[in-house]
């Protein structure tokens, strides 16, 4: 299995994208994942290695990326020691960073050979926050064919209650907690001044009712970070979706950072197993 980790750069913002590639070499064009990681993500955590390793045997190129202001840095790839940038991050940022992605599989500088990578099968998947991004970005850009989401957020424009909106514009930042670290990690009101700029561009359900690309879409029932009434609603915008809901599933699916198993829990399996049959048949 080829195992190829590569730096984007950001044509905008002057951060790094950092990601890596898998895939097994047969000299035949195969279909690529990029997969999104979510909010207080990266795409080393947990099981996403394993998963990533499932799918290049199942026959696709998988990519998976660190959105370059995520936090992490080119030489701390599981740490976010970079606050600052975390701060500054906003989804219109993160939308720019998978244009630059996508942008790179189609350049000449693609560390991906010609001969392995098929350019009319190009799909995205993300978890969380990742999920709702990429919903947003199939609609803006028509080289994406399909597109899987796991336990994703589905309005990115109604999720503060007023009186934090309030005490954000008042003091111009907030801090969220992260329980695995106990780093207070800041978002300066510039991410919501980002969204209400673009309260058109980041609308999710405006996304999913004009999507054209197929979706596929994973919720589990006890998600305790984003109800399971938000898989449900992206069925509703989206009738044709592809909705599989895990009974007594959490919002990782039973996954961990770290993950120290030799093999992906059992739902996360189902997930490997289930997109690639809905990748196959599209």
């Amino acid at each position: 299995m080829i195992k190829e980790n590569i730096i984007i750069t950001s044509t905008v913002h002057n951060k790094p994208i950092t990601a890596d590639i898998r895939y097994i070499s047969t000299q035949e064009k195969k279909p690529l994942i990029l997969f999104v990681h979510g909010f207080k993500g990266f795409k080393d955590w947990g099981v996403f290695n394993l998963m990533a390793d499932k799918f290049a045997i199942k026959g696709f190129i998988f990519m998976k990326i660190n959105l370059s202001h995520n936090g992490t840095t080119a030489n701390q790839l599981i740490d976010f020691a970079d606050l600052e940038a975390f701060g500054n991050n906003n989804f219109t940022i993160e939308l720019d960073d998978l244009k630059d992605t996508i942008d790179y599989l189609f350049s000449t500088s693609t560390s991906i050979p010609v001969d392995e990578l098929d350019f009319n099968n190009i799909n995205l998947m993300g978890h969380s926050r990742g999920g709702g991004l990429i919903l947003l970005k199939a609609r803006e850009d028509k080289r994406i064919k399909n597109v899987i989401t796991l336990a994703a957020i589905s309005d990115l424009t109604n999720r503060w209650p007023q009186s934090f909106l309030d005490e954000w514009r008042a003091k111009g930042v907030q801090y969220i907690e992260n329980k695995r670290t106990n780093q207070q990690m800041p978002l300066y009101v510039q991410l919501y001044d980002d969204v209400l700029n673009n309260l058109d561009r980041l609308s999710i359900p405006k996304a999913v009712k004009e999507l054209k690309q197929p979706l596929l879409a994973f919720h589990g029932t006890e998600d305790e970070t984003l109800p399971v009434a938000m898989g449900y609603q992206l069925k509703e915008w989206k009738p044709e979706t592809e909705l599989v809901i895990f009974e007594n599933e959490n919002h990782v699916f039973g996954a961990a950072h770290p993950w120290k198993e030799p093999d992906l829990p059992e739902n996360f399996q189902k997930i490997v197993e289930k997109s690639a049959l809905f990748l196959e048949k599209k």
